[in-house]
């Protein structure tokens, strides 16, 4: 049984000076509404020569059984394997900072253990801040800007890092856990600097791969973590993808009238003196996914994991 954080991990043996350094994170299996998180991390992964200098014992942390790895099966026999990682890169900004980016799946198993290898390492590089992101479901039009709730360890941290332009969810209630909650949880009653960042996606948008979701975030996690990070291909996904939305919006009446009933709850709301944030209030019913009708459901199965239509296996290699 494993009781020692530090034997959930593997560092490499050469890691250079990281003190400073920015951690960024997001572990798949949480909500992730438009797969913002997701494509956010793909899109920093693949942007830069990034290296591992850190490595999960994957095998302790996931259930397998509810999270089966793919295998390729040719002809008459197993070909391979697609063994699920969790690891930590260290990637560069485009003025050479070092961040340091870790992604992998949501441990099953573990959670305080992991949470306490992750803090581990953060002492062990001297690293300053982390940050998490993903996407949430909101009664929210694509064609109104997209907002990004941010929360902190520390209110100073908002202040500070995001300019106060960000929504607020407000009040307090209760919901599912995660990792990623619980660690920048821990992390606050350690005294340590953590951020979570969460992009607003129009519910009927929820289960397609939203690129302009995962480009909100990046602005919002570029400016809190001080970095410089690229925007290109991500910028050009979104832009297509949001060619394609306005597209079907316009040959479906039937999407139409759900998206200018959500334009006029929108503006009604952002008029509102005294607003909090954007989470559905008491009043007009929200219409749901399946209202937006057929149109939309053929836009979202045809499109792939990164916004554009599929083109083959998508997510970087182990390295």
């Amino acid at each position: 049984m494993v009781l020692d954080p530090r034997e959930l991990y593997e560092v490499d043996s050469d890691v250079p000076d990281l003190n400073g350094a920015v951690l960024l994170h997001h572990l798949e299996g949480f909500i992730d509404a438009g797969s913002a998180g997701r494509l956010l991390a793909e899109h920093l992964t693949e942007s830069g020569e990034g290296r591992i200098v850190a490595r999960f014992d994957i095998d302790g942390l996931i259930d397998y059984r509810s999270r089966r790895p793919t295998m390729t099966y040719a002809v008459d026999h197993w070909a391979s394997y697609d063994k699920p990682a969790l690891v930590v890169r260290q990637h560069f900004d485009e003025e050479g900072t070092p961040f340091l980016l870790l992604t992998g799946p949501e441990p099953d198993r573990h959670w305080e253990l992991f949470t306490a290898a992750v803090r581990d390492l953060m002492d062990r590089w001297g690293v300053r801040l982390a940050v998490g992101f993903h996407g949430i479901p909101m009664g929210v039009p694509h064609t109104r800007p997209l907002g990004v709730v941010a929360h902190a360890t520390r209110s100073q941290l908002l202040d500070d890092r995001t300019g106060g332009g960000h929504a607020a969810l407000g009040g307090q209630f209760q919901v599912p856990g995660s990792v990623a909650a619980l660690l920048e949880l821990r992390l606050g009653e350690a005294g340590l600097d953590a951020m979570g960042f969460a992009a607003q996606v129009p519910h009927y948008l929820a289960q397609s791969s939203y690129p302009s979701a995962a480009l909100a975030l990046l602005e919002s996690v570029s400016r809190a973590a001080g970095l410089s990070l690229p925007t290109g291909d991500l910028r050009a996904a979104a832009e297509r993808v949001n060619v394609e939305i306005d597209r079907q919006v316009v040959e479906s009446t039937e999407v139409s009238d759900v998206v200018r009933a959500l334009e006029r709850q929108y503006d009604s709301f952002a008029l509102a003196p005294g607003k909090r944030g954007l989470l559905v209030e008491e009043g007009e019913a929200l219409p749901t996914a399946e209202e937006i009708g057929s149109e939309f459901e053929r836009f979202l199965a045809e499109q792939g994991p990164t916004g554009l239509p599929e083109q083959g296996p998508t997510g970087p290699p182990e390295q």
